[in-house]
């Protein structure tokens, strides 16, 4: 649910093509082991490099990764081997990782390439693509909804920052020098002044849509000097914080652009040409189409291999992927569905492109208006806990991942999803049957020992053009569940997107207007923190009126953990309690999916769960 499937835009805000600007990235290059690699006439320049989110800043150059399968430890692998496997195996290797054994679930080290010349060897032998380097090349770019344009990293993970950052010898100061000489794309200055103002406008403004549930562990932003910024943590060693700077919740936008207090408009935005990235936006209409240039002052890791890249966006999925199969379009990415991706994984004129999955589609529980909630006819705690926990006994996942989705999404029956250190499938043994399936006795059990009269009204809105439209099929397979054996009478509604992100949330003027509804989510950042902050901490993105203390300080708690087993079972503690709370429930965890032309080259779908237009090429 990231801006719309996160919290609704991920930064600055909606309107505002935050994706644009640059994010401060923190990375540390250990030069005693910087090697120097000759493969048969080629040269590259090989270092290993400590990324604190992840592995997004390997793609130097925009060029594709040597170690494809992104969870590969160079620690384990030497820099050779990889290379070597790379020209031998060309470009489909999550074969390495599998090859050698290597443990794919923790991982921080990732290699980075300066290129020398044009690239490494297997690329220069592409003539094609060679030749369309050379002479650039316009793509057109098709997403599903306007508000994934802000999903797009054209600029994310450009490295502004000069070193690693330091902490404070008592851990509450973090500080960061950025590189001299850095300059927006109208010219502009980039400055320490502009990074405190991006910090300090995102949580001045607090769009309940918003990102600025990920910055609450930063109690205030100084600078020192242009190019000294120190960060004033709330949590003492912040072990999330240099992840959430390099997240969509930290651009950094053009003071002198940008307005400090309220989201600024979408002309001005293009007009004032304020970035710091690979493009530059040359037009933007709403809901229909947007155009980049490349920005030929760009001076970081990831210059553009193309000229302009139109992005236009479509309403439905079927004529997406009609557009896609007649070449109409290059890249499709988001919400088709899983019938369009089985189709299209049998034809031959395109590419399905699959990544690591770190999506989650859940319910959410307003706790003002749900039955038996705050502000309800008949409030009453033990009843709408009660009506919550029957709801999870009664959720068949695996008939949803399978008849509903063909098996592109998998069951989740944790908050944190599989892959991640914390993962605990605490719902699948505390409900339904104890082994994932759903058990329509022990849900009356439990509303018949908390004395709730059954049948449960219990009014259930999606949204159908924001998820993708197997929603309509995902929430009507729910309904059935729910009414199994006459506990729930659901009455199900739904509601466009835009007009349901409003009325979702709780705000100080209003208790919401649907008592449970879908939500969807995209990370921010890689980390199992992005799957507890913006959920349950006081001051959340959800806004569904669910509060509690101790869960709150338990998510500050770990945020300051640097040992990982005592992080790790902080982690379990935390979804333990969460699972006895149910202000959400965890339904699926789903991969990424991009459906190119044959002749497109360089989409790379990752851990980082933002798609880059930097690297895309077409001959």
């Amino acid at each position: 649910m990231r801006h719309p499937a996160k919290h609704g835009n991920p930064s600055p805000f909606l309107g505002e093509a935050g994706h644009l600007v640059a994010p401060l990235v923190v990375v540390q290059v250990n030069p005693f082991v910087v090697g120097l690699h000759v493969i048969v006439v080629h040269v590259v320049v090989h270092r290993h490099v400590w990324q604190v989110g992840h592995v997004e800043v390997s793609e130097a150059f925009g060029e594709e990764r040597i170690e494809r399968d992104l969870r590969i430890r160079l620690d384990d692998l030497p820099p050779c081997i990889i290379e070597i496997l790379h020209v031998v195996l060309g470009d489909g290797t999550p074969l390495v990782a599998d090859l050698l054994g290597l443990d794919t679930r923790r991982f921080h080290r990732v290699s980075v390439l300066l290129e020398v010349r044009f690239g490494h060897l297997v690329e220069v032998e592409d003539g094609s693509e060679f030749l369309g380097r050379v002479l650039g090349n316009a793509l057109r770019i098709v997403f599903r909804h306007a508000g994934d344009l802000l999903q797009l990293d054209a600029t994310a993970f450009d490295r502004i920052a000069a070193d690693d950052g330091t902490w404070s010898a008592d851990g509450t100061e973090f500080t960061v020098k950025l590189k001299k000489g850095l300059k927006f794309a109208n010219g502009h200055d980039l400055t320490a002044s502009d990074v405190k103002f991006s910090f300090d406008r995102i949580k001045k403004i607090n769009d309940e849509n918003g990102p600025s549930s990920l910055l609450a562990n930063i109690e205030s932003v100084e600078t020192k000097d242009d190019t000294t910024v120190v960060f004033h943590s709330a949590v003492k060693d912040d072990v999330t914080l240099k992840q959430v700077l390099s997240s969509p919740a930290g651009p950094i936008v053009d003071e002198e652009s940008f307005s400090a207090d309220k989201l600024t408009d979408a002309n001005t935005i293009v007009k004032d040409n304020a970035f710091a990235g690979p493009y530059k936006l040359t037009s933007y209409k709403v809901n229909e189409a947007l155009a980049y240039a490349k920005n030929d002052s760009y001076k970081g890791l990831t210059p553009a291999k193309n000229d302009v890249v139109q992005v236009k966006y479509f309403a439905d999925s079927s004529n997406l992927k009609m557009a896609v199969q007649q070449g109409q379009v290059d890249v499709a990415y988001r919400s088709m569905t899983p019938t369009d991706v089985e189709d299209l994984s049998k034809d031959n004129k395109v590419k399905v492109v699959k990544g690591p999955g770190g999506e989650e589609r859940f319910l959410a529980f307003n706790f003002k208006i749900m039955p038996y909630g705050e502000k309800s006819s008949e409030p009453n705690a033990d009843k709408a806990k009660a009506v919550r926990q029957a709801v999870a006994s009664l959720i068949d996942r695996n008939e949803l991942a399978t008849k509903v989705y063909k098996s592109t999404y998998t069951p989740l029956y944790s908050f944190i999803p599989d892959g991640l250190s914390g993962h605990d499938d605490t719902l699948k043994a505390a409900y339904g049957d104890g082994s994932g399936k759903p058990d329509a006795a022990k849900a009356k059990k439990t509303l018949e020992a908390a004395g709730v009269k059954t049948p449960v009204d219990l009014k259930l809105q999606y949204n159908p053009d924001h998820y993708g439209q197997s929603s309509a099929d995902e929430y009507a397979a729910i309904k059935a569940q729910l009414e199994e054996g006459g506990l729930f009478k659901v009455d199900l509604q739904s509601t466009e997107w835009t007009q349901f992100n409003k009325d979702r949330v709780v705000t100080e003027d209003s208790d919401g207007s649907y008592p449970v509804y879908q939500l969807g989510w995209f990370p921010d950042y890689s980390d199992p923190d992005n799957y507890l902050s913006p959920f349950f901490r006081d001051g959340n993105f959800v806004n569904n009126g669910y509060s509690n203390k101790e869960v709150n300080d338990l998510i500050v708690k770990q945020a300051g953990e640097t040992d990982a087993k005592a992080r790790e079972d902080l982690l379990k503690e935390i979804q333990k309690l969460e699972t006895d709370d149910l202000s959400t429930i965890p339904l699926l965890q789903g991969a990424q999916v991009a459906v190119t032309g044959s002749n497109v080259k360089g989409v790379v779908l990752d851990a980082s769960f933002r798609f880059r237009y930097s690297s895309v090429t077409k001959a």
